[in-house]
């Protein structure tokens, strides 16, 4: 019997090349003098801030190890680095405090998060949620054209509450038997298929737990003093979501005209409703209603969120067991970035770039349209969240920096939120997000399909995206 090594993430030569790359450009800033730098006023604790976040920033560009590994590496080496607890000497500038970096693992968006996992793997559990697709697709018909609408709007509204990757998996699972009995030289499968992950990656936009980079983007906006509830992003988004879903559903009839008169979906689902069903059937809906009521009843989003925990907790529909299924790999990633953006200002750092760039000078549009190409294009070759904790810290000091000019675009929010969105429109590539990998992999969708609907899909949302944050402001 032969055990398998091992081997960890650092697998491969290029791998170890590029940790050693980051090390050395990690180290090079720590120990230069801080007047090499030629910014006003540069402290110890900022220079060591800039230099765990170009750590960071390196890590989840070329994705060395998991994005979360990253993170939770880059808190620990605040907490030594800049931390009053840490190694910090009298005269080295403001430290920050311990607690507060440590309390990135429990920012209140990190709660928000934390429901939306708890109320997905509760739906999942009892057969909620295969009950809601077999209901929901059952109103779109057996007219192909109709269905492969609803293969985008259901899917849809499931990753504004589900992760993209579990949306994606359920409903190729679902569509598995179907996909099968298609004519393997008509454009059906490859339509049938690519609506789910085009489904799963809009969707996600609709409300601030469908998604990462929208948590993200809400802790960032929070720190330059934006709050925006629950119930605001979701009538700002939904809308915008819809329309992204009409558009695409146009897109794939013109480019996969699917020459059939009928097409049957059949999805296995529970008819007998059980105790915890019922439960979970009960708590999702409330749970929604409070959160889209939040500006009515002042109740805290992040706080509503522990609701169906407690809820599911209390009646037993939540066990010891379900936490294994929570993603605490994406809790985790989204931390890293809130403690990066706590020592940037803290330290303030975050001042000193302000007073040494004079981004007073830069057009606000070309800054936002800008913002959101980089945002695009890193999205396309890194996992989202990597490239939301990477940019948006930054993009809250840029905000700040210009809040003059941004005021008439809508303020900080547009900037932020306009990368948020353009985060969630690349999906040109298998690589660019899990949904798009899971559709990738059942061969029916080649990579050049892929691309040219992402691209046409990216593009136009990009530009309704704009419009969005001008027309319609946070």
């Amino acid at each position: 019997m032969t055990t398998k090594q091992n081997t960890g993430y650092l697998n491969s030569t290029k791998k170890w090349i590029l940790l050693v790359v980051t090390l050395v450009a990690t180290v090079v800033l720590w120990v230069l003098p801080t007047s090499s730098f030629h910014i006003d006023g540069l402290t110890v604790m900022q220079q060591r801030t800039m230099a765990i976040f170009v750590f960071a920033a390196m890590m989840w560009l070329f994705e060395v190890i998991p994005a979360w590994a990253t993170s939770v590496t880059t808190i620990v080496a605040l907490l030594f680095a800049v931390s009053d607890k840490g190694f910090v000497t009298e005269g080295h500038g403001v430290a920050v405090s311990s607690r507060e970096i440590m309390a990135s693992f429990a920012d209140p968006v990190i709660m928000l998060f934390f429901g939306g996992f708890v109320l997905a793997i509760a739906a999942s559990k009892v057969g909620l949620d295969a009950y809601l697709a077999r209901t929901l697709l059952r109103i779109f018909g057996s007219k192909p054209k109709f269905v492969l609408l609803g293969l985008l709007l259901v899917p849809g509204i499931f990753s504004m509450f589900m992760s993209n990757t579990a949306t994606a998996a359920m409903m190729l699972a679902f569509m598995a038997p179907v996909l099968k009995t298609l004519p393997k030289n008509s454009a059906a499968p490859a339509a049938l298929t690519l609506a789910i992950p085009i489904a799963a990656n809009f969707g996600g936009l609709g409300t601030p737990i469908g998604t990462p980079p929208n948590a993200i983007a809400l802790g960032q906006l929070a720190k330059v003093g934006i709050n925006i509830s629950f119930g605001s992003w979701v009538i700002h988004m939904v809308p915008f979501v819809l329309l992204l879903l009409i558009i695409a559903w146009i897109v794939l009839m013109v480019l996969f005209p699917i020459k059939m008169d009928k097409l049957e979906i059949n999805i296995e689902a529970t008819d007998k409703f059980s105790r915890d069903f019922w439960i979970v059937a009960i708590t999702f809906p409330v749970t929604i209603l409070l959160w889209v009521t939040e500006g009515w009843t002042h109740f805290d989003s992040n706080i509503i969120a522990l609701v169906p925990f407690a809820v599911f907790a209390i009646t037993g529909v939540f066990r010891e067991e379900d936490f294994g299924k929570i993603e605490w790999h994406i809790l985790w990633m989204v931390a890293g970035g809130f403690a990066l953006g706590t020592c940037l200002n803290e330290t303030g750092l975050a001042n000193s770039i302000i007073n040494a760039i004079p981004f007073t000078h830069w057009q606000a549009i070309f800054v936002i349209l800008g913002a959101g190409l980089i945002m695009y294009l890193l999205s396309t070759f890194i996992s989202n969240s990597s490239a939301a904790s990477l940019l948006m810290p930054v993009l809250a000091v840029v905000s700040t920096a210009i809040k003059g000019e941004l005021t008439a675009l809508g303020g900080a929010a547009s900037l932020i939120l306009y990368v948020a969105i353009c985060c969630s429109l690349a999906m040109t590539l298998p690589i660019s997000t899990p949904p798009n990998a899971i559709a990738s992999s059942t061969g029916l969708v080649k990579t050049s399909d892929m691309v040219k609907v992402g691209l046409i899909l990216g593009i136009i949302g990009g530009v309704l995206g704009y419009v969005l944050i001008r027309v319609f402001p946070f």
